[in-house]
């Protein structure tokens, strides 16, 4: 760790850039930032004309001279390129070692970072980039880092792994980037970044990006840079205005109804629908094929080569609708979709900023639909505040109208259809023969009912939109704010304060027989809960980590998912979880280590005991 004094060089803003004491020059295309003509020479190949402000603010002070740096820029701005370009400008081609370092939160991003770099540096010879990352064969990457990889871009977890078993040399690291560095700390990945940077050498070169400046990134700033320069835009969730805003009303367990019938209203529907928890984008994918749909689900729980596969199929225009949970997402980037869907409204302004961008791109229009429940009225009106944005309210189309509407569909593209170069006479003779007995009204009426087969096969109610008007209960913000999360529960006063053992009010306590001897963590605790539940690290409250157990309280809507645990094992052990606020209960010591297979206690390995 440098031992040197830290601090934050703000630089002041100056004829469109962010530097001290830096030439004015005009940045509204690259050939003005200092690129080298082969960089230049693929971005324009690449249909790149105009930097963004972060690309024009951050790449000539990068190439400007070595120094750490954070550029502090939303997802969608650009921030790939923006040190991306200047990075493979900066690396020397001729020498095979790895001289620069990526880290990214999630697989998908770092392969949409590779990809990218890959694009940029075709014109600058053998520029070797590798992307590392789990749920990918270790020994191949392995081979291919000591083939000669001089950028290696890395999930946090996997360059460990990989640092271990000698694979990857951090000593010969010139520049370490992290991107998303804030989504980073919020999956947990404090201690495996605080590795990574302790281990690279003190004279190594950071560049951080981040949407946000929380307390986690201001001790990375202080502990592992020097006199960071620093490039600010774009703050505040920045919204495109070409989305519209739309939140329909309706019960919960009709959202998977309400998605097929937009399907079948649009058959031009394409797009994302997210969703909270791995195991509900499963749910909801296969409902929607079981009907006969064209959708499939991403999450965490499929391997990369059904994650690739999957992504292939979208990007073609096979898949009509991913369904997908927002860690998943992170990287994904297809054109031409028409629609983001939120099957559950996200906590945070920020991520649905992030889905709701998706759509809408390259100067398109695009549609950003949220199903909600009444209770979640109050999110939305919050999202409005926040964001600066105004929700219109859509109505989800009733059976009469879609059967209407896909009649009309199905007429202009048969009116429009060309004649088969196939088609012979016979077989207009043999189709005629067996319609003969009916008359003109009777085969149009035939052909029409085909279209509305799959909207009248179920016997769904006609109006899916909740028009009631919602109770005393909801106005007042009782039971409908449970599933709102930690955050929206307002401060500890409102909550009514804390129970005699320490939790927040609305939220349970459980025990798992997991602690500092597993070599546990609490932010190792939290990615194992999250990864195996489906939760969210806003879901999880207080971790008390002890030797042999931990207590952590988790929302009350979301208790019922910890159930899941006890199906699941650590280092080949068994996991036993259970309700630990319950009056009368008593606290194991830990049990028997190794295997589960000790005398079984607070209710032994009955799954699902609450």
């Amino acid at each position: 760790m440098l031992e040197m004094k830290r601090s934050i060089v703000r630089v002041e803003k100056t004829n469109g850039i962010f530097a001290p004491n830096f030439k004015i020059i005009d940045l509204k295309n690259f050939e003005a930032l200092g690129l080298s003509s082969p960089v230049l020479k693929a971005l324009s190949e690449m249909g790149f004309e105009n930097p963004t402000e972060i690309q024009s603010q951050a790449i000539p002070l990068l190439l400007s001279k070595p120094q750490d740096f954070i550029g502090l820029a939303q997802t969608g701005t650009g921030k790939t390129a923006a040190f991306g370009l200047p990075l493979i400008d900066l690396i020397e081609v001729e020498e095979k070692r790895t001289q620069a370092l990526i880290l990214a939160p999630t697989r998908e991003l770092a392969q949409q970072i590779g990809k990218q770099l890959a694009d940029f540096s075709k014109h600058l010879g053998r520029l070797n980039i590798v992307c590392v990352f789990g749920g990918a064969s270790i020994s191949g990457q392995m081979s291919e880092v000591r083939r000669g990889a001089q950028i290696i871009v890395a999930t946090p977890g996997r360059l460990i792994d990989l640092t271990k078993r000698g694979a990857v040399k951090l000593s010969s690291l010139e520049y370490i980037i992290l991107d998303e560095a804030d989504e980073m700390l919020n999956m947990g990945f404090k201690d495996d970044l605080d590795y990574i940077l302790a281990q690279a050498p003190e004279e190594k070169i950071t560049w951080l990006f981040s949407a946000t400046m929380p307390a986690e990134i201001k001790r990375i700033v202080k502990n592992y840079m020097v006199n960071p320069a620093e490039v600010k835009v774009n703050q505040g969730n920045i919204v495109n205005t070409n989305i519209e805003h739309q939140y329909a009303v309706l019960k919960a367990s009709d959202k998977t109804e309400a998605l097929r019938r937009l399907l079948d209203f649009d058959p031009a529907m394409y797009g994302v629908v997210f969703t909270r928890t791995k195991r509900d984008a499963q749910k909801v994918a296969e409902d929607l094929v079981e009907s006969g749909y064209a959708a499939e689900p991403l999450h965490g729980d499929l391997s990369q080569a059904q994650r690739d596969a999957v992504m292939r199929r979208f990007r073609a225009g096979t898949l009509q609708m991913l369904i997908a949970t927002d860690v998943a997402a992170r990287g994904i980037d297809v054109d031409n979709l028409t629609h983001v869907v939120h099957f559950a409204l996200p906590d945070d302004p920020e991520y649905y900023t992030h889905r709701s961008g998706r759509t809408a791109r390259a100067g398109k229009k695009g549609v950003s639909l949220s199903l909600i429940t009444k209770g979640d009225m109050r999110r939305v009106k919050y999202l409005e505040s926040k964001l600066g944005i105004k929700f219109e309210k859509a109505l989800i189309p009733e059976i009469a109208e879609i059967a209407k509407n896909r009649v009309s569909h199905w007429a202009d593209k048969l009116a429009n259809q060309e004649i088969s170069k196939m088609l012979e006479f016979e077989m207009m003779q043999t189709a005629e023969m067996a319609l003969q007995a009916f008359t003109r009204e009777e085969i149009i009426a035939k052909f029409i009912s085909g279209q509305l087969d799959r909207v009248t096969k179920k016997n769904s109610i006609s109006d899916l939109n909740d028009t009631s008007r919602s109770s005393s209960r909801d106005d007042r913000g009782g039971r409908d704010d449970r599933g709102r999360g930690r955050r929206d529960r307002g401060e500890r006063g409102e909550r009514g304060g804390r129970d005699r053992d320490g939790r927040e009010a609305g939220m349970h306590r459980f025990f798992i027989n997991l602690g500092t001897m597993d070599n546990l963590n609490k932010g190792g605790l939290l990615r194992f809960i999250c990864d195996n539940t489906g939760l969210t690290s806003r879901d999880v409250g207080r971790i008390s980590l002890d030797q042999r157990h931990t207590l952590f309280d988790v929302s009350e809507d979301a208790s019922a998912k910890i159930a899941s645990l006890n199906e699941k094992q650590y280092d080949g052990r068994d996991i036993r979880v259970n309700r630990d606020d319950d009056k009368g209960r008593k606290r194991p010591s830990g049990g028997k280590r190794g295997g589960g297979k000790g005398k079984p206690q607070r209710g032994g390995n009955r799954k699902g005991r609450f």
